[in-house]
């Protein structure tokens, strides 16, 4: 896999998938460059990336921050001189709410979550891609974005749909430039997010095994793997693209 060399950019990289992407690019020869808003955990992080031989470095800002965003970027860009990886991995469930009762807040909180920092992390990065060797954009979609999400989820599925056309808009609009862009669309990964349940209810965490075809849950690796290759020169001739990564979940059985 060729990514020796290259400069990523992950954000939401302090946990779960985003730190297993981190390392498994790391692992290729990235210099991996992570983002949250834990600076003690993005400390932590940093010293295991160097412990396994990885460049690696943390930057502190909220990727729904639109200033913060261009700033942190922007700085990124200017020290490395390109990027050639960006990974929009930040984002999440934001809570749970029925439209009825759904607040403007609440619905503007979980779009800016997924959706809007999808949106400015890209725009900032585009001309240091422009610049990078082989460059790409990943982002992260939902099996939400094509079942509408679960109850009190709807707006979650309708961000990540929004993610899922604005992959495919930015593949088109940055094809010219050599840049591709992809997205991946995990399935149920045993990971922190799952924490509460796994541990009041575990017999119901167990029992979401049955609903995927291969029998059994998601890693975090299984997720990176892809995201790794999806990075990769090998992966050239991809874009526009969203894999799911869910055990053949999607489908049903």
């Amino acid at each position: 896999m060729k990514l020796e060399g290259k400069t990523a950019l992950v954000t939401g990289a302090t946990g779960g998938i985003g730190f297993e992407i981190a390392q498994h690019l790391g692992k290729h020869g990235c210099t991996v460059v992570m983002n949250g808003l834990d600076q003690e955990a993005g400390d932590e992080c940093v010293q295991k990336l160097r412990e396994q031989g990885t460049k690696g470095e943390f930057y502190l800002f909220d990727v729904t921050d639109e200033d913060a965003v261009n700033e942190n970027v922007k700085a990124i860009g200017d020290k490395y001189g390109q990027l050639d990886i960006v990974v929009n991995n930040a984002g999440g469930l934001g809570g749970r709410s029925r439209f009825e009762e759904m607040t403007t807040d609440f619905y503007r909180k979980v779009m800016a979550l997924n959706l809007d920092s999808t949106f400015f992390v890209s725009r900032a990065a585009i001309p240091y891609l422009k610049k990078g060797s082989h460059p790409t954009i990943i982002n992260f979609t939902s099996n939400a974005a094509w079942n509408a999400g679960g109850p009190g989820a709807g707006i979650y599925g309708t961000s990540k749909a929004g993610v899922h056309a604005i992959t495919r808009a930015l593949a088109k609009d940055l094809a010219e430039y050599g840049i591709r862009v992809n997205a991946v669309s995990p399935g149920t990964i045993d990971t922190p997010f799952h924490a509460q349940i796994k541990s009041t209810k575990p017999e119901v965490f167990a029992s979401w095994a049955k609903n995927i075809m291969l029998g059994r849950l998601g890693q975090p690796s299984d997720v990176a793997a892809v995201v790794a290759f999806l990075a990769s020169e090998d992966a050239g001739f991809i874009t526009a693209e969203t894999i799911q990564i869910g055990g053949g979940q999607a489908l049903g059985i």
